[in-house]
């Protein structure tokens, strides 16, 4: 292959890398959308339920111990670590340990919620965002 040829293929491959990154990025974008419209058509359908709200925690990485976030709103998952707040945003209750938490609280940002809940994880144990949120309007007052 001549100097040429090669540098025309190394272009190639470099605008097949890049337009298969923009596919994954424009379809990551679109599932965080519908996920998105998931969290909203739950927090009204909680709300329109009357479902009781609680003062929502984040757990250490480490497991140990909960810290408190200023945020209000349901658990949707039984270890709770996932939540939507009153306002139908997504949360992620993990947070690094500290004294500084235990004393003080947690803020935790809202995370943008996937379509597919534990999708990749190393348990291999995953389930759909409808589903989870789902099972937690079914769940009433009892919880998850």
């Amino acid at each position: 292959m001549g100097g040429d040829g090669g540098a025309q293929w190394r272009e190639r491959q470099q605008r097949a890398v890049r337009a298969h990154a923009a596919a994954d990025a424009r379809q990551r974008e679109s599932e965080h959308t519908q996920a998105e419209e998931l969290v909203a058509w739950f927090t009204a359908e909680a709300i329109r339920r009357g479902l009781r709200t609680t003062r929502l925690t984040a757990q250490g990485y480490d497991g140990q111990g909960r810290y408190r976030t200023g945020l209000t709103g349901w658990y949707v998952d039984r270890a709770g670590l996932r939540a939507v707040d009153v306002d139908g945003r997504f949360y992620l209750l993990t947070v690094p340990p500290s004294v500084r938490a235990r004393l003080f609280g947690v803020d935790v940002p809202p995370a943008r919620p996937p379509l597919v809940v534990g999708r990749g994880g190393r348990d291999g144990e995953s389930v759909p965002l409808r589903d989870l949120l789902t099972r937690r309007l079914a769940a009433g007052d009892e919880g998850v």
